[in-house]
């Protein structure tokens, strides 16, 4: 069974005070910050029956230091996975997926 996602929040402020949950277009973030939000899960089948299911989530770290040590610790947790990397705005963005 997934774990409730305040339990992913309070984890991720241990990495960073700066923490958003899906925030609306054009709020005003502070650097630098880690963005989640949710995307398509995965179900596991047994016997043709839904068996378990695991919630999934986008985790992306921004910060302008390229040299930031919270992607590295994001990047040891269980079930995650870095996606990609991209620079926008002089910013850099690292992006992960993770089970949860």
């Amino acid at each position: 069974m997934s774990r409730p996602r305040q339990g992913l929040s309070e984890l991720l402020h241990t990495f960073c005070d700066n923490v958003y949950f899906q925030p609306p277009n054009g709020y005003r973030l502070t650097y630098p910050c880690i963005i989640y939000e949710r995307k398509t899960g995965d179900t596991i089948y047994a016997d043709n029956l839904p068996y378990r299911y695991e919630k999934a989530y986008t985790i992306t770290v921004i910060d302008p230091d390229p040299d930031t040590p919270i992607p590295d610790k994001i990047a040891m947790l269980p079930m995650c996975k870095e996606d990609r990397f991209f620079t926008s705005d002089n910013l850099n963005h690292y992006v992960f997926s993770i089970y949860y």
